[in-house]
């Protein structure tokens, strides 16, 4: 017989509904219409397949947010960490270039005023030789500089140092030296007087200082002879050293050095003045100046020339003396910069070496080796300390260097000879590794810290977040589980899938729609009734199935002398057994009402043999009613087992 077999559109709301088909029972049908309670499992049901995939999703998206937490927070915290680190080094470069330039500047700007000072104190004096000339006819190198103590003291204070030591070193021609020897023994006690005066001596009167203290004679310090003092006999001119500032230079050292010839004292003073004869410009050059007889420091000797004559512009002017400048670098650099600008190195450079160590320094055999041009300080705010004779920077603040010309004398290189070296010094300044350091502070790690502790927190919240939904997720998959076997139960996989498809599409064809929940608030849902007009039901053509009907004999009168309770306890046992026999046979229920029970053999799956299936089944179902009903007397009385089943069935 054809056969119709149909699933509601609803999974929420199972409804029993009959099919219509001819009947062919044996006996009659007694009791009320009414569903079963409990179906056998015709089929394995695992959890819903969609089910499945969202909780893989949903595994997914957590993996993927703690992977995004992850990587923000280190790149976060790698980032906070350079950028800290980044703005400490710009706070360290700027702090190094501010304290580099004002150490520079200040540098300069000594030097400068000293220059100018030098120039107009070398102008000074040639301009009152040449008034002295006119009035007393007197000429160079026979003239004295009056209260030569308190003028050298004033030149000496633009220096910024108080280490300086000036002298004036007076040219002396050949045919001059035994005149200058008598002219020097009778003019260096008086300036020694003024000196005495102005400077204080009390132990020594200038008569005893030039006595116990002075060569009266033009002399060089003989090295063939044991460095005594020789007098000079080769030919040509002196450059004798006459006035001095301060007196005492050390004990034991002859006081100014007075009648002493700088040409043989120190060929660098030699090379100096011949490019100044050259020139006719100041010159430095870098050397070592002798504290004592055990001990030099770095500086530089500076000699401005003076000339013969007031007028300061005149090209054919003669160079009658030159000022000489002892300048010690330690000293010069002190006072550069205030206190707390600490942690700079410099480096002093000289485009020409030295040509030999000064006379003095010579005696000791560790300082007679090759000469050296370059020096390193270390300045920290007003002090300064010597690192050594070469340059002891750290190479890896190379490219932070400040690099300027400090003393450019301006000389042009062709007026010079070939191979000359022109006299130029550089300043080149590096910070050190503790100015960095001080500029090193714990923010990159306290930010780190804090974007962790920010990670952390937001973590915890996350999975706290994650829990609850979770376990909210969880109960609804429990419900949807549930749901899903019940409607397993009741219907074929492939009507059940066919329900859940159904079921999503109409969900997006209503989605947003008004819904009307009717004069008592129940939802269309709620009568069994699809919510989509026009939708197609689900129903599939058995063309050849057969039907199996089971009565149960006896259950009017027998249910009207029970208990309700006991009436369910009847139906829920044989029905039971009745949906295992199902089961086992590949019988499928197609509803119970009342005391009668239907199924049907051939569907959903098609089989050729249907009909002995049926039969086979309403046999067992016959011998299963037996059993059950001897089994329940004891609990629901005698008559229980009188209790019988008629069955019919249809092809």
């Amino acid at each position: 017989m054809p056969f119709y077999s149909s699933g509601d559109e609803d999974i929420r709301s199972v409804t029993s509904r009959k099919s219509q088909f001819t009947q062919h029972s044996i006996g009659s049908s007694s009791g009320s219409r009414s569903g079963s309670g409990t179906t056998a499992p015709r089929q394995d049901v695992s959890f819903p397949t969609v089910g499945k995939q969202e909780e893989a999703n949903v595994l997914r998206a957590r993996c993927l947010v703690a992977l995004i937490l992850l990587l923000a927070v280190t790149g976060v915290a790698t980032a906070a960490n350079l950028l800290v680190k980044q703005q400490e080094r710009s706070d360290f470069e700027h702090q190094f270039e501010a304290y580099a330039t004002q150490f520079v500047t200040v540098a300069r700007s000594r030097a400068n005023q000293f220059s100018d000072a030098l120039d107009s104190f070398a102008s000074s004096v040639g301009a009152h030789a040449a008034a002295e000339q006119a009035l007393l006819n007197t000429s160079w190198p026979f003239h004295t500089i009056p209260e030569w103590s308190v003028q050298a003291q004033k030149l000496l204070q633009l220096a910024g140092t108080d280490d300086l030591a000036v002298a004036v070193a007076h040219i002396v021609q050949e045919d001059e030296r035994e005149q200058w020897n008598s002219y020097s023994a009778q003019h260096t006690p008086l300036w020694y007087q003024e000196s005495v005066d102005h400077e204080g001596y009390t132990e020594y009167t200038a008569q005893e200082l030039y006595v116990s203290k002075t060569i009266p004679f033009l002399h060089f310090y003989d090295p063939e002879n044991g460095f005594l003092p020789s007098p000079v006999r080769r030919p040509g001119e002196v450059l004798a050293i006459y006035q001095g500032y301060p007196m005492g230079l050390a004990p034991g050292i002859p006081l100014a050095a007075t009648n002493l010839d700088l040409l043989q004292a120190s060929q660098q003073t030699e090379e100096l003045y011949r490019i100044t004869k050259i020139t006719r410009r100041p010159n430095i050059g870098f050397t070592r100046i002798p504290i004592d007889f055990e001990a030099t420091i770095p500086g530089s000797q500076i000699i401005q020339p003076i000339f013969d004559g007031a007028d300061t512009e005149a090209d054919d002017r003669k160079i009658c003396a030159l000022i000489v400048l002892r300048l010690p670098w330690l000293g010069y650099f002190k006072n550069a910069l205030t206190k707390g600008e600490d942690g700079i190195v410099v480096v002093l450079e000289s485009a020409c070496p030295k040509l030999v160590e000064e006379v003095l320094s010579s005696a000791r055999e560790d300082l007679t080796e090759s000469d050296r041009n370059i020096v390193t300080f270390q300045v920290d705010g007003p002090n300064a300390v010597l690192l050594g004779d070469s340059d002891l920077h750290d190479s890896k603040y190379d490219a932070l260097v400040v690099s300027e010309v400090f003393i450019d004398l301006g000389i042009d290189p062709s007026q010079l000879p070939e191979g000359t070296c022109v006299p130029t010094l550089r300043l080149h300044v590096y910070p050190t590794a503790e100015l960095e350091a001080s500029f090193q502070t714990d923010k990159s790690i306290i930010y780190t810290v804090v974007v962790v502790v920010i990670f952390v927190f937001t973590s915890l919240v996350f999975l706290l977040y994650d829990f609850s939904v979770g376990r909210r997720q969880r109960t609804v998959m429990d419900r949807i589980a549930k749901q899903d076997r019940i409607v397993s139960d009741v219907f074929p996989t492939a009507i059940r899938d066919r329900l859940y498809e159904n079921q999503a599409k109409n969900m997006r064809n209503e989605n947003g729609a008004e819904e009307d929940d009717g004069p008592l608030g129940l939802d269309e849902n709620f009568y069994g009734r699809s919510c989509t007009v026009g939708s197609a039901p689900l129903a599939d053509l058995f063309p050849s199935v057969t039907v199996t009907f089971a009565d149960l004999v006896g259950f009017t009168a027998w249910s009207s002398a029970r208990e309700p309770h006991q009436v369910f306890i009847l139906l829920e046992t044989i029905y039971g057994a009745f949906d295992k026999l199902a089961y086992r046979h590949g019988i499928f229920k197609v509803e119970t009402v009342g005391d009668c029970y239907v199924a049907a053999a051939g569907l959903p799956e098609p089989t050729d043999d249907h009909a002995v299936v049926a039969c086979r089944f309403a046999k067992d179902c016959l011998k299963k009613m037996k059993d059950v009903t001897l089994k329940l007397e004891v609990s629901l009385g005698p008559d229980t087992s009188d209790l019988d089943l008629r069955t019919g069935i249809h092809r």
